[in-house]
């Protein structure tokens, strides 16, 4: 089972078995991550699951497609490596990925 580390802003660090087939913001919701919410259900139009891929994790995710793109264009604290979680589907091949939380979600 692939472990996913969620960064908070203040540098709290939550490490979660993650499911194969589930995205990022299912497995932050189910676990009571304070800083996603998942507002719109994984739906792509909210961005209140955005968090931003540890550099070294960028290249190994699929980019963003163009709706997920539009969507980010809303978000806070957007950045180069920004993404939507309700986006990014556990594989293992993403066993250790790390992502940070952004501060405005908190």
């Amino acid at each position: 089972m692939p472990k996913i580390t969620f960064v908070e802003h203040d540098g709290t660090a939550h490490t979660l078995d993650a499911e194969t087939g589930t995205n990022l913001m299912q497995l932050a919701v189910r676990n009571g991550l304070p800083s996603i919410i998942g507002e719109c259900g994984g739906n792509c139009i909210c961005s209140t699951c955005h968090l931003h891929v540890d550099a070294a994790w960028t290249r190994t995710l699929a980019p963003a497609g163009e709706e997920e793109e539009m969507t980010l264009e809303f978000a806070e604290e957007r950045t180069a490596t920004s993404r939507l979680g309700c986006q990014i589907t556990v594989t293992d091949e993403l066993d250790g990925l790390v992502v940070h939380l952004p501060e405005t979600q908190s």
